[in-house]
């Protein structure tokens, strides 16, 4: 069983963030700061399947588990980024079972799953096949479900029942948009939407999260207290710019006292 399903198991908080970024020292930078897991995001950055394989490699060798955030719940895309070596895969927009279903069926190989079997990374390149068929065996690859469509919330129950699926992570602004709010992801609608998907999966021993966008160390504490135990401490660019943003907003150029 891999580190963060153990992790899950015994109801442990984890967390992530997220690379939009494609160079690897992006990822060894961040795989070093101490995070649980990193994420290599598809859905919304330019990064290449190829890049895709150097980050979750980096990542992977720092001791940190990969996943990644999939452009759609494709099994041609779940095949590629998990022979690519990718611990897992965070799956957009699962409204239902069926979704749930499809998604954790191209993770895993027959019996458990369709996936088609290659050579590749995961699989040491051919030397290693045995082991990695054995990993799956053994139910240690991860999927995440996204929650991000109200007909997601509804159906909760029965797409957190899917054999297979560990959890799930709340995308609040599309969430907010499919109930007729886009963007406001503080309407009591949305925020009782949320609290919705917590305590389903609260009752459901599943874990999951949200994505705690800009790097405020205040508002992850506030989501841990809630009771959310798979988390994303914000992104690269996000660290970057606001780093930045912050040291020069503290200088006063003109020499002022």
């Amino acid at each position: 069983m891999s580190k963060l399903k153990s992790a899950f198991a015994r109801g442990d908080v984890t967390i992530g963030s997220w690379i939009t970024l494609g160079h690897p020292a992006i990822a060894e930078i961040m795989a070093r700061a101490g995070f649980d897991w990193l994420t290599v995001d598809l859905e919304h950055s330019t990064i290449t399947i190829r890049e895709a394989e150097d980050l979750i490699r980096v990542i992977d060798l720092c001791g940190v588990e990969p996943l990644v955030r999939l452009t759609s719940n494709d099994p041609n895309l779940i095949k590629r980024v998990m022979d690519a070596g990718s611990h897992g895969v965070i799956v957009p927009m699962v409204n239902s079972a069926a979704d749930a279903r499809a998604a954790v069926q191209a993770v895993y190989y027959p019996l458990n799953g369709k996936r088609g079997v290659g050579l590749a990374r995961a699989q040491g390149y051919g030397a290693g096949f045995q082991q990695y068929r054995e990993w799956l065996d053994q139910n240690s690859a991860i999927v995440m479900v996204m929650i991000e469509h109200i007909d997601a919330v509804n159906n909760l129950r029965d797409i957190l029942s899917v054999e297979g699926v560990d959890g799930y992570f709340i995308g609040p602004y599309d969430l907010s948009s499919s109930m007729g709010l886009p963007g406001q992801i503080e309407h009591p609608d949305v925020l009782s939407a949320i609290e919705r998907v917590r305590s389903t999966a609260r009752d459901m021993l599943k874990p999951g999260g949200v994505h705690v966008i800009e790097p405020d160390p205040i508002r992850l504490r506030a989501f841990i207290d809630q009771g959310f135990t798979f988390l994303a401490y914000s992104l690269d660019i996000r660290m970057l710019d606001g780093t930045a943003r912050a040291g020069l907003a503290a200088i006063d150029r003109k020499g002022n006292a």
